[in-house]
């Protein structure tokens, strides 16, 4: 093996990383050379950083709208609301009166 690619071997150890699934990235010619211009930069570091920022931030959001739609259904009826009278007429529009005549 040679030392390059032993090296590469070493550092995905150190990142924890050792046997992922890989994902390919495409961008144009102009962003592929000033990427190569900063060598420095650990680019594969930088999208699984970004990539775990939005999965949180998504995951988040989700959460959130979840909370809120548990509020709004956690809200109480008002006087006189009948929800089998609601549900019946919800399943009519959607499939058609019943067949049985109830």
């Amino acid at each position: 093996m040679d030392a390059a690619l032993a090296l590469k071997r070493h550092i995905y150890m150190i990142d924890g990383i050792s046997s992922v699934p890989l994902v390919t990235v495409r961008v144009d010619e102009e962003t592929k050379t000033r990427m190569e211009s900063l060598e420095r930069i650990n680019w594969s570091r930088v999208l699984r950083e970004k990539i775990a920022e939005v999965l949180e931030r998504e995951t988040r959001r989700n959460r959130m709208e979840a909370l809120r739609s548990m509020d709004r259904l956690r809200r109480k009826s008002p006087p006189g609301w009948d929800s089998t009278r609601f549900i019946r007429q919800t399943r009519e529009t959607r499939y058609g009166p019943r067949r049985d005549g109830r």
